[in-house]
């Protein structure tokens, strides 16, 4: 298995509003030669949350082969979503959140563990804005995806207000 690391990042000029993701995906090979891949994408009308999912989902779909993957996110929602096992508690009721409730961004979270599918992930949350240089890259990419004009933005189809 190749060892892949990936620093992710969400952005939302309001929330909903515009909205974008930005990945960096680092991978060394057999040589020692370090590959990098960096992934963006823009969105009409979406949350800073979805945003940081979409940016881990975008990263692990690029792999083409199982991997041991280290994903680095800014996002606490994200990071503890497993680190936490929040996900786990959610699957084992449903969906549904510990009062009960619908859990927010369900599309997103089942997509994300698909992704996940056949690869080791490991989840490391760092701080925003805090001078880690492919942190502080994934920020642009995602800020600079949310700022596209409409003519370049996506719909995020499972995007409910």
């Amino acid at each position: 298995m190749d060892d892949v690391t990936i620093y992710t990042d969400g952005s939302s000029r309001g929330n909903p509003g515009p909205g974008g993701y930005g990945a960096v995906l680092l991978y060394v090979d057999g040589t020692g030669t370090t590959h990098r891949k960096e992934l963006s994408c823009g969105y009409r009308r979406t949350t800073n949350n979805r945003m940081e999912l979409m940016g881990v989902i975008a990263a692990l779909e690029a792999l083409r082969r199982p991997c041991r993957v280290e994903v680095h996110s800014d996002s606490q929602y994200v990071v503890n979503g497993f680190e936490k096992r929040w996900v786990q508690g959610w699957q084992a009721k449903g969906w549904k959140t510990a009062a009960k409730k619908p859990v927010k961004n369900v599309d997103l979270w089942k997509r994300l563990l698909d992704a996940m599918s056949g690869h080791e992930v490991s989840w490391t949350w760092v701080r925003g804005h805090d001078g880690n240089e492919e942190n502080e890259r994934c920020d642009q990419l995602a800020t600079t995806a949310a700022d596209g004009d409409d003519d370049t933005l996506n719909d995020d189809k499972g995007f409910t207000a």
